[in-house]
């Protein structure tokens, strides 16, 4: 055992003490923050246009500033762009985390010198539980790496700007520097198919023991070692033995990755965004991911049902319900304030707070009124493949509203690595799955409004060709998993399995 990895072990098990003081005072943790964030920003141009010096409870803070989106604050975001101080937090942003948007082109998420840490510091703790929870420190004499944007950053009137796994690639801690791939030349590179073959040539005889990115392109980084060697990942690197990730439900994608790796291994699953790192996990045994309620964030929940009515149910962590889709919203010490970040949670537990995230807001199939969410498709695809050797590469869902025959149907594009010997009897089950979970789909089924589903086969690397062709091939982008229109799957019907 190495110096480092024998101090990492005490270290981990004080540091998570300290993280349980907050997580089991929850509600005093979280009115402090709030406090702090209306106290920090009152001088503000947004605290001043919102009267925050007269805010003294949440019903206050309701009454007077609203749920919105990034397009809700831009007018303040444009502002700091020109290089205008006090907006929407005290001084300027450090960064800018460049992200795409859909109506609004690139969109600018202020990062500030108070809120850049709370990111840092929740990507250590994770990995610090797991040492903890496991009494094993062993990986950290290994090599790392994390599937990333390119570190480079440009200048916007005096704020740093680039992509948030780019901006935090600046933060890793000296001690772990050495064991860090890959290179940050390699890392620099902007075409992703040129970058990850100079990170296969970098790591190959490396002993890589923790590797991290989203599971589509650490896939695409597996297939391309498996490739070059004819070995599975597991001889390559024998000491690997957790992924991290984020990004995405990894259960789709769990049956492919074992197979590619040829063992079983642990996985650490983050919830970091630009606008806030919100949750991690912080157990191998207990199911979701601890809330970071100490980090500079005030949460509100908005039920994803009641999303769109004129006056949905609006509350603080103290109301939420176990099992209870929620549409997560934030206030930042970024200066983010009502916004929704568009993504749907639900509470695994109250005792700490432990959250599982469940879709987006906007990514959702209800042309019938339906209303299919993302954990149903997840859970559906997650029933059919269970037991059996069938393995997922991609998938997406959309509906088929004006076919040129029969009924209507939901239409499922999905890359098979396996596929199923029988693929009626696949899509059975897939529909079946669907049908237990969501009374609505399943009335509309039995009312002859709606047939059963309709699975089409993408041809081996044709969602990766799909992203190509529109501009969003690599990094940190990622497929909707379900939609509401025929945007993706009429372009998908070029990449299929004649």
């Amino acid at each position: 055992m190495s110096l480092k990895s024998f101090f990492a072990i005490p270290f981990a098990k004080q540091a998570i003490k300290q993280v349980y003081k907050w997580a089991n005072n929850p509600h005093k943790t979280q009115d402090k923050v709030f406090k702090d964030l209306i106290s920090k920003a009152k001088n503000t141009a947004f605290g001043k246009d919102h009267d925050f010096k007269n805010i003294s409870s949440y019903n206050d803070f309701k009454n007077r500033v609203k749920v919105q989106d990034y397009e809700g604050l831009k007018p303040y975001v444009d502002r700091i762009v020109e290089g205008e101080e006090d907006v929407l937090w005290k001084g300027k942003p450090i960064y800018f985390a460049k992200t795409s948007g859909t109506t609004s082109g690139a969109k600018y998420i202020p990062i500030t010198k108070e809120s850049i840490p709370t990111h840092i510091k929740a990507a250590r703790n994770a990995l610090l539980f797991y040492i903890a929870k496991k009494n094993d420190a062993s990986f950290v004499n290994g090599k790392m790496i994390f599937l990333q944007g390119s570190p480079v950053l440009e200048n916007k009137n005096g704020i740093q700007l680039g992509r948030l796994s780019g901006i935090v690639a600046h933060y890793v801690p000296q001690y772990l520097l050495k064991n860090r791939l890959p290179s940050w030349e390699t890392n620099c590179i902007e075409d992703w198919d040129t970058k990850v073959n100079a990170i296969v040539e970098e790591t190959i005889h490396e002993d890589m023991s923790v590797i991290s990115g989203i599971p589509s392109w650490v896939q695409m980084y597996f297939e391309k070692l498996i490739e070059k060697t004819g070995k599975p990942i597991s001889e390559i690197f024998p000491n690997f033995n957790f992924f991290v990730y984020g990004g995405v439900n990894f259960e789709p994608y769990k049956n492919k990755f074992e197979s590619l790796i040829g063992k079983k291994i642990d996985y650490v699953e983050l919830y970091p965004a630009s606008e806030g790192f919100i949750a991690y996990q912080d157990s191998q045994t207990e199911s979701g991911m601890l809330l970071q309620l100490n980090s500079g964030i005030f949460y509100e929940f908005i039920p994803a049902l009641e999303f769109y009515d004129e006056n949905p149910t609006r509350i603080s962590i103290k109301e939420v319900q176990l099992g209870v889709n929620y549409v997560i919203i934030l206030n930042t010490n970024a200066g983010l304030w009502g916004y929704n970040i568009g993504d749907t949670i639900e509470f695994t537990s109250t005792k700490p707070y432990r959250i599982k995230v469940t879709g987006r807001i906007k990514h959702f199939i209800s042309a019938f009124g339906e209303h299919v969410i993302g954990k149903e498709v997840e859970k559906a695809l997650k029933d059919a493949i269970e037991g059996t050797q069938i393995n997922i590469s991609e998938f997406t869902v959309a509906p088929q509203v004006n076919p040129e025959s029969g009924l209507p149907y939901h239409e499922w594009f999905i890359e098979f690595e396996n596929e199923p010997e029988n693929l009626e009897d696949f899509t059975a089950k897939v529909d079946a799955s669907m049908q237990t979970q969501n009374i609505y789909y399943q009335d509309l089924i039995a009312g002859k409004v709606l047939r059963t589903l309709v699975i089409r086969k993408v041809r081996k690397g044709g969602f990766h060709e799909y992203m190509k062709s529109i501009g969003k091939f690599g990094g940190q982008n990622k497929i909707p998993q379900l939609s509401d229109n025929r945007k993706i799957a009429d372009v998908l019907q070029d990449f299929l399995i004649e």
